[in-house]
């Protein structure tokens, strides 16, 4: 057997390593600089949801179409800044 001091080191490590993780992930100042970031990388902003789905499949069709026509126009507008770019 090691000793009583082995039990006081491994009663020290047994506390000292969930305080000190409340402390360092628990702090505001982390979380603002790195989860925030990282969950609008997730995550698509409130305003880019789609809340009320299509419920026929004429608006089903137009909401396809408006989504091609943005990613076609977000894809030219891309082309056409590498063009000036280069």
């Amino acid at each position: 057997m090691a000793g009583p001091n082995l039990e006081v080191f491994k009663f020290s490590l047994y506390l000292f390593v969930p305080l000190w993780a409340l402390i360092h992930f628990g702090d505001p100042q982390w979380y603002r600089n790195t989860v925030l970031p990282y969950k609008d990388e997730l995550f698509p902003p409130e305003k880019k949801l789609l809340q009320e789905l299509p419920t026929d499949q004429k608006s089903l069709q137009e909401e396809l179409a408006r989504i091609k026509n943005e990613r076609l126009a977000r894809r030219l507008a891309k082309e056409e800044q590498e063009r000036k770019s280069s």
